[in-house]
């Protein structure tokens, strides 16, 4: 009986090798692709459900906000003011200062609920604020108003004409509530 011996050439045992490993390499990447897939998609699924979660728990609070700024907009609304705020004096400057002084007021201890609204609610409210005070102030500089009740009347006749700057604003939120439920 005769052994053979074979012996490999240094290609062979390289082919061999290759053979081995190239399967084992591309399973390794699949099995790498695939669970680089599954783990995106479940955290994706994590962060879907945390979404969810804090959106059911910040609803009540944007409602709220939106609540408290529509209610700052019916307590700078030009009509509301002039009836709830009267005239200290008969002087139509200080008047005006004490209407814009109060719309101010109102305003700051509203501040916080931007951070609840989009930033075109935000800046809707910023502007029916300042064209409520244009609108003091502009009527407060014409001549044929003498004093502060002249001013009222003023400000009441100019309202029948045009429509109030945060009326405006609040039809704005009212739309906008539509859109977000």
């Amino acid at each position: 009986m005769t052994i053979k011996i074979v012996t490999m050439s240094f290609d062979d045992k390289l082919l061999e090798i290759a053979a081995y490993t190239l399967p084992a390499l591309i399973t390794g990447g699949v099995a790498f692709v695939m669970m680089q897939k599954f783990y995106m998609s479940e955290e994706s699924k994590r962060k879907y459900e945390l979404l969810r979660k804090n959106q059911k728990q910040a609803l009540p609070i944007r409602l709220q906000a939106y609540e408290r700024v529509v209610l700052l907009l019916e307590r700078i609304n030009p009509t509301q003011l002039l009836l709830r705020v009267a005239p200290t004096g008969s002087s139509k400057d200080d008047y005006a200062t004490l209407l814009t002084h109060q719309i101010q007021t109102e305003f700051e201890h509203n501040l916080t609920q931007q951070i609840y609204l989009t930033a075109a609610s935000w800046d809707i409210i910023l502007k029916a604020k300042n064209s409520t005070i244009q609108l003091i102030r502009k009527n407060a500089l014409r001549e044929d108003v003498a004093d502060a009740n002249k001013l009222r009347e003023a400000i009441m006749i100019e309202l029948t004409e045009i429509e109030a700057p945060s009326s405006i604003a609040i039809s704005y939120l009212k739309e906008e509530l539509k859109r977000v439920f």
